[in-house]
């Protein structure tokens, strides 16, 4: 159930039977030669896929993040992490005032982390609500089979390469790329860590078979629904 696709009369009803919602949340970032759009594209799908079976609704993602690294890439937008607090707040604060007291946030961007504090501090003042921020990508189950597929896995490299990620025209490089030195990268402005970083990719193969992907995307749907259903107090 896709929020895009019900009336107000139809949440309503909704409602009355059942109190849970999915947020998914991501980024509009670099991703070397992927979509720009990667991590709300993932994260946005898994919630749909994994909500749709269970009647849940899954409401529009949030399609900008935390991240002032990549600024020097074209394309990429940085919210303040104040900013992001309060988007998120703002939008719990009306989940919540609606009647919705169980929300799996679905969360596909590393740097939206600060959020998972924020969430804290908002759920010690609503407690009747019940909120869970979920990073689909490394969900112990997912990042177990992303680690059986290939353990060099990082962002923007074969783990994000997807059908539903790749650019037409795009090629995907051959071979893998070293790893970059990410401590290293936390000490530079954003012009610096473009001359680090080249492409984007963090470090690993570009790609790897549709086969090995889509068993990752299964385990990483069935991850999610399990919160959905079962994640609750």
């Amino acid at each position: 159930m896709r929020i895009a696709d019900m009336t107000w009369r139809q949440v309503e009803s909704y409602l009355r039977r059942d109190d849970r919602a999915v947020l998914p949340i991501g980024s509009t970032e670099q991703h070397a030669g992927l979509s720009l759009a990667t991590d709300i594209i993932l994260a946005a799908r898994v919630a749909l896929e994994a909500a749709e079976p269970l009647g849940v609704p899954v409401f529009p993602g949030l399609v900008y993040g935390i991240t002032p690294t990549f600024r020097a890439y074209p394309g990429t937008i940085s919210l303040k992490v104040e900013t992001m607090l309060r988007l998120v707040g703002d939008v719990l604060d009306s989940l919540a005032g609606q009647g919705f007291r169980r929300v799996l946030i679905v969360n596909g961007h590393g740097g939206n982390a600060p959020v998972l504090g924020f969430l804290a501090e908002w759920l010690a003042t609503h407690p009747k609500v019940q909120v869970r921020l979920h990073n689909w990508w490394n969900a112990p189950r997912t990042w177990a089979q992303v680690q059986a597929t290939d353990p060099i896995a990082s962002h923007a490299s074969w783990m994000e390469n997807f059908p539903w990620t790749r650019v037409l025209g795009e090629p995907v490089p051959k071979g893998a790329k070293p790893m970059i030195d990410p401590e290293r990268l936390r000490l530079m402005a954003p012009e610096a860590a473009r001359a680090y970083l080249g492409d984007g990719n963090y470090g690993g193969r570009y790609g790897r078979p549709d086969r090995e992907m889509l068993a990752i995307w299964k385990v990483a749907v069935e991850e999610t629904q399990d919160l959905i259903e079962n994640g609750w107090l």
